[in-house]
């Protein structure tokens, strides 16, 4: 399969979780940690059938921001998770899409890095954006709290995002995988401590919707993207990777029949234009 390919049908299914997780009849936290769970054993499968061992002389240098990465996935899926239960899919998503502007903030302030006039309007333009998608005139509560959730978890994407540039000995499908694992180190006693374990009252709907989340939508989605990454210039997968919110839009406005005016469509179009426009500046500067 060509990597551009195996790429498109990553970003494919990654933008139909939302419609699977509304299905699931568990808390936020205890998807999250199952999704974590199944996801770790596909890509164990995955790499014992390829062969595939993981360097734990490597391991050790990077393990610290390799968990708290993990820690901060975890805690984004159960933020984004309980997004999509107070608000649409698409709004949920557009909310989250705001991590790459906070990581255009960030990265200048930690790695000395020179933010451009270009990254400047950037950031306002899709800052723009964003109080567009939230709808300052709208006095749905539920609505609010959702966008409140979708940006929490675009905070701690970013953390992964940012953190993960600190991981210099690990890549690849080997990093998600020690990631997934810290995740559940760390879920485990949270939900323990708060929810406790539920997966027993799951009606089969519930169990075929958790099971696809975690072995099509995790564990066989990542292994295809990482697969494709190796055979992709940077700005051809920062381009396919606007994919994904595009899919969960249509799937919020024609399966799940919800609703999204001018306004926030606009706005959001503006939020992926300018953070997409912003990776492709970034790549073009790698290169050169």
């Amino acid at each position: 399969m060509k990597a551009e390919l195996k790429n498109i049908i990553a970003m494919i299914i990654f933008g139909t979780i939302g419609i699977f997780v509304r299905y699931i009849s568990l808390s936020s936290g205890e998807i999250a940690l199952f999704r974590a769970l199944i996801a770790s054993i596909i890509i164990m499968i995955y790499k014992f059938i390829k062969e595939k061992k993981i360097s734990f002389g490597e391991l050790k240098r990077d393990i610290l921001f390799l968990f708290l990465s993990g820690v901060a996935i975890g805690f984004n899926w159960i933020l984004l998770f309980e997004a999509y239960k107070y608000t649409t899919v698409s709004i949920a998503t557009l909310s989250y899409y705001f991590a790459p502007v906070i990581v255009m903030v960030v990265c200048p302030i930690l790695f000395k890095e020179r933010i451009t006039i270009k990254q400047i309007m950037y950031f306002i333009m899709a800052t723009i954006g964003l109080i567009m998608v939230i709808n300052v005139k709208s006095i749905d509560k539920s609505n609010n709290i959702g966008i409140a959730f979708g940006l929490g978890a675009a905070v701690l994407y970013a953390a992964v995002i940012i953190l993960n540039k600190f991981i210099k000995n690990v890549t690849g499908i080997d990093r998600t995988l020690i990631q997934f694992i810290a995740a559940i180190i760390v879920l485990l006693p949270y939900i323990l401590g708060t929810t406790g374990i539920n997966i027993g009252s799951l009606k089969p709907n519930s169990i075929i919707s958790l099971l696809i989340l975690g072995i099509i939508h995790t564990g066989f989605a990542y292994c295809l993207y990482f697969s494709s990454l190796k055979d992709l210039e940077g700005q051809e997968a920062a381009i396919l990777s606007y994919i994904d919110p595009l899919v969960a839009i249509i799937i919020s406005l024609t399966i799940l029949g919800e609703e999204i005016n001018l306004l926030q469509i606009i706005g959001g179009l503006i939020i992926l234009s300018f953070t997409l426009l912003n990776e492709i500046n970034s790549n073009n500067k790698e290169r050169g």
